[in-house]
């Protein structure tokens, strides 16, 4: 069972990952007309809303996180990456 769902998480990310680059291939430049129809702009975001949510289910009965999260242009990261150069420690001194 457990390798069925790894087969259909493979599945889930590769399309996910092929429709991501569908979309920034089409998203116009700022200010330019946006070629798909306001239904079908929501019927993508509806798709990325299921595949996301069947990830995550798929994740969890498999017992590891989810470590497929999409980054869309303009988001800022959620962590922040501080270099520690220079630090000593006790055993230093």
């Amino acid at each position: 069972m457990d390798a069925d769902l790894k087969k259909e998480l493979d599945v889930l990310v590769a399309l996910r990952k092929v429709l991501s680059g569908v979309v920034r291939e089409i998203t116009p430049e700022p200010g330019m007309k946006h070629p798909l129809s306001e239904g079908a702009m929501e019927d993508v975001r509806q798709g990325f809303i299921l595949i996301a949510a069947r990830e995550k289910e798929i994740s969890e009965k498999l017992g590891k996180p989810s470590l497929h999260r999409p980054m869309y242009k303009g988001d800022t990261p959620k962590t922040n990456v501080v270099k520690l150069h220079g630090l000593t420690t006790n055993k230093d001194k």
